[in-house]
């Protein structure tokens, strides 16, 4: 059964991945509601799943490459509906809801490996995880937010006041969006990150692991979102200069997603 629920959310988010890509020229409201009730199913199917899956394995989506792909899958479209709900920018899913969908298609080509975990462990384990996961969701919103503002931007700068400039939101209302994210995203992911140090305390005997292919990326993405988020309360970082550093700190995500699980 979490074969099916995990094959139906696939579905469901390359449906509404191409809903949301025809929406944006087309702009039909029916078709932006379509893409997101699409979405809406994706996403509690693969809920379904993954309880499915801890259901199975005794423990959360954490201990395995295939697991973590489908977890951050789930993270992703769990922001995106919680920025809908607050700001609902109706072209938001063209570049958040596409990412969720080949994260996912990645998951489907790896083999569907369980690691075993000590029970004493488990706690930690999963509170590092679990918040890590939804740190990333929340970066990769902000990503898809920074990538819309530079776009906006751009077209104001070379004046191309088009079609797309008055579809796009805001430069004011995509530069407080992405301090939402970050204020939002920062800390969650500052504490799972804390509590990975007390989970490798527990199993190894020291809060810190040296590892320097899986260490030095992960201080890296959170020292880049850290000046983020106190940059933007402290000295004002705001606008374009923000937008970059989001996209840069979401490309280190990526680069830490793989060396730190592998």
């Amino acid at each position: 059964m979490k074969n099916i629920a995990f094959n139906i959310s696939l579905f469901c988010y390359f449906i509404a991945s191409l809903k949301h890509i025809f929406y944006l020229p087309i702009r039909k409201r029916f078709l932006y509601l379509s893409a997101n009730w699409t979405v809406g199913i994706g996403f509690a199917f693969q809920f379904y799943g993954l309880i499915l899956r801890s259901a199975e394995t005794g423990h959360g989506p954490y201990t395995s490459l295939y697991e973590y792909a489908l977890f951050l899958s789930w993270a992703i479209i769990l922001a995106y509906f919680f920025v809908e709900l607050k700001y609902e920018i109706k072209d938001l899913g063209v570049f958040v809801v596409p990412m969720a969908f080949f994260v996912l298609l990645f998951a489907s080509s790896l083999p569907q490996e369980s690691n075993p975990t000590s029970s004493s462990m488990k706690f930690w384990l999963t509170i590092h995880r679990t918040l890590s996961m939804l740190g990333y969701g929340a970066f990769t919103i902000a990503f898809g937010a920074s990538i819309m503002y530079l776009l906006q931007e751009k077209l104001l700068k070379t004046k191309r006041i088009g079609l797309l400039y008055y579809r796009l939101p805001s430069l004011e209302t995509l530069d407080n969006l992405i301090h939402l994210i970050i204020a939002i995203g920062f800390p969650i992911f500052t504490i799972g990150f804390v509590t990975g140090s007390i989970w490798i305390g527990k199993t190894k005997g020291a809060y810190f692991s040296w590892d320097v292919q899986k260490t030095l990326p992960l201080l890296l993405t959170w020292f880049i979102y850290g000046s983020l988020f106190l940059g933007r309360i402290t000295v004002g970082w705001r606008r374009e200069k923000a937008a970059l550093i989001s996209i840069v700190g979401f490309l280190s995500v990526i680069v830490t997603f793989f060396l730190h699980i592998y």
